[in-house]
């Protein structure tokens, strides 16, 4: 063993690598996730299905080709933990790992083969600037290493600064809070071109459908969205 190897061992029993959705020690092969949690993720391959749940709640508003989202979120699971970790506690490196993990899932799917530009949600200036980072640029990124499409950023802009709405109490209060939230501030970038937009987690639907409406007053967009995960 190397004096490097050593002291990397050593700081690993000092200071274990903890997995994001269980919190128990990772071993040498693991990356923030362990072997079991990473098995045991509710997976929903909606990137399979033409006509999923996640599919009809956007697509009955808005004429999307593909709507598509890597995981279930239900409240305290280990998907809740990981979607916190990514927000709240830095963890900009596991949104762009969990990209990458989603986009090796998609990347056969034939409403996926054509993406040319992948969108990430944006924040405002004054959120990002709190928070130091766009969790869904990382997730955007991950993708995009993985289906080859580039990625936009500052194109799609947030007009104005809002509180967040997890104490919004329903879908239409939350679209009214969201109409006319962004704009495109250059549309011949996009035209033309099948985008995807991306986020974090779909609940309502009212961030990216406020989103999709701005995309979709760019002449001839065909608009795909896709979701670390999706609360039924």
């Amino acid at each position: 063993m190397s004096l490097i190897d050593l002291v990397k061992d050593s700081i690993a029993l000092l200071f274990p690598e903890l997995c994001i959705g269980c919190n128990r020690n990772l071993v040498k092969q693991e990356k923030y996730l362990c072997l079991n949690c990473s098995y045991d993720l509710p997976v929903t391959n909606y990137h399979l299905d033409s006509d999923s749940l996640i599919d009809r709640r956007l697509k009955a508003r808005l004429p999307l080709a593909k709507v598509s989202a890597y995981l279930y979120f239900t409240g305290g699971s280990r998907v809740q933990r990981i979607i916190h970790h990514i927000k709240y506690q830095n963890g900009f490196a596991l949104a762009r790992f969990l990209g990458q993990r989603y986009g090796e899932i998609v990347k056969d799917s034939a409403y996926f083969q054509d993406i040319d530009v992948i969108v990430p949600v944006p924040l405002h200036k004054k959120r990002q600037r709190q928070r130091g980072y766009n969790q869904s640029e990382y997730i955007a990124h991950g993708l995009s290493e993985v289906l080859g499409a580039q990625v936009s950023t500052g194109n799609l802009i947030r007009l104005v600064h809002k509180k967040s709405q997890t104490k919004t109490s329903g879908r239409y209060e939350r679209f009214e809070n969201m109409e006319n939230m962004f704009a495109i501030h250059k549309p011949d970038e996009f035209e033309n071109k099948h985008v995807l937009l991306v986020d974090d987690v779909l609940t309502t639907g009212a961030t990216l459908e406020a989103c999709a409406i701005a995309l979709l007053r760019v002449q001839n967009i065909k608009l795909s969205v896709a979701t670390l995960a999706f609360t039924k």
